[in-house]
């Protein structure tokens, strides 16, 4: 059984506004020109010191990223002729949707960058906190905002501290194996809808859709709260996803790889993790197979493969037999 492919999409767009809105007390970011044009819109996550741009040299410059002046940038401002900055700057700032210029450290405003933001019409920020800090707090709040998403029908529950994709056709008891899991102390993330996001470095976040957060629909009992019926330590709003586990029908038993030999993986918004098919039959425990098969995840993780060590001990000693050893 082949998953449906999602649409992969961003969140909304981004815009200087929304920073100072959302971000701006965290960040003590403050407007000091060009208000009226803080609806520029931010579309990548990475921040740019402009140090060989503002020198005039342009050939590798990030013109779509927020404009970072530190304390080198400024004391280069500071000390060349005001006529050449004001040139470069221009010229900087005019090559493409660049959303902003932030002046960092709590640094003064030098007149001729507050007059080349006004001529080419892009805001100018102030913050006091040091350009690292803030390049820091400014990108983890980009990439939360920006980073590109999927939704996939599922339950994520977080056993033994790894984050479980559990998917399957409609009625196929995906809420039934949470449940139980649930029982077992392990920990529900989402059910039904999935939110995934890809963050840096390559990896999957699930989160559950606000309107879904710690509730449960499980044929036969209808709508129940996870978080009143198990506690408040039986939820979480977000996990890594390490893993997948698709729940298959009885006609897929035969094809099962018995041994284990055979890695399966996954790619949801371009990245993979491995995957795992399960097949449902009566008197199968569903979430002990569920445990077992994360806890061995962890070990393959961990450079153990029992699978592949029991292989080759076998064939091993296949050798010394035929070779009469």
């Amino acid at each position: 059984m082949s998953m449906p492919k999602q649409p992969i999409r961003c969140k909304n767009a981004v815009t200087v506004r929304d920073i100072l809105k959302l971000k701006g007390q965290a960040l003590n970011l403050e407007v000091a020109a060009g208000g009226s044009y803080v609806d520029r819109e931010v579309v990548v996550t990475e921040i740019n010191r402009p140090g060989l741009a503002v020198s005039g040299h342009l050939e590798s410059f990030s013109a779509e990223r927020i404009q970072i002046i530190g304390k080198g940038e400024h004391a280069y401002c500071s000390k060349e002729k005001a006529d050449k900055i004001f040139e470069n700057l221009c010229k900087m700032l005019s090559t493409g949707t660049t959303p902003c210029l932030v002046i960092t450290g709590g640094l003064s405003i030098i007149p001729v960058v507050k007059k080349a933001c006004l001529k080419v019409k892009i805001p100018l920020l102030v913050t006091s906190l040091d350009t690292a800090a803030f390049i820091g707090e400014l990108t983890a709040f980009l990439d939360d905002q920006l980073s590109p998403m999927t939704h996939l029908h599922g339950v994520l529950v977080n056993v033994y501290g790894l984050g479980v994709l559990i998917q399957g056709d409609s009625g196929v008891g995906k809420s039934e194996c949470a449940l139980e899991l649930l029982k077992r102390g392990h920990i529900l993330i989402a059910d039904d809808i999935v939110e995934i996001q890809r963050k840096r470095g390559h990896s999957l976040i699930g989160i559950c859709p606000s309107s879904l957060k710690h509730y449960m629909e499980v044929r036969g009992l209808g709508i129940i709260d996870v978080e009143l019926l198990f506690g408040v330590g039986s939820i979480m709003d977000h996990s890594p996803i390490e893993m997948q586990v698709i729940l298959t029908g009885l006609d897929t038993v035969s094809a099962c790889d018995r041994i284990g030999l055979e890695q399966h993986r996954a790619k949801i918004l371009d990245v993979e993790i491995p995957s795992l098919r399960i097949p449902v039959s009566p008197g199968r425990n569903l979430a002990v197979l569920i445990e077992v098969a994360a806890l061995n995840q962890r070990l393959k993780s961990q450079g153990y493969f029992a699978a592949k060590k029991f292989n080759d001990a076998l064939i091993e000693k296949m050798r010394r037999v035929s070779s009469g050893k």
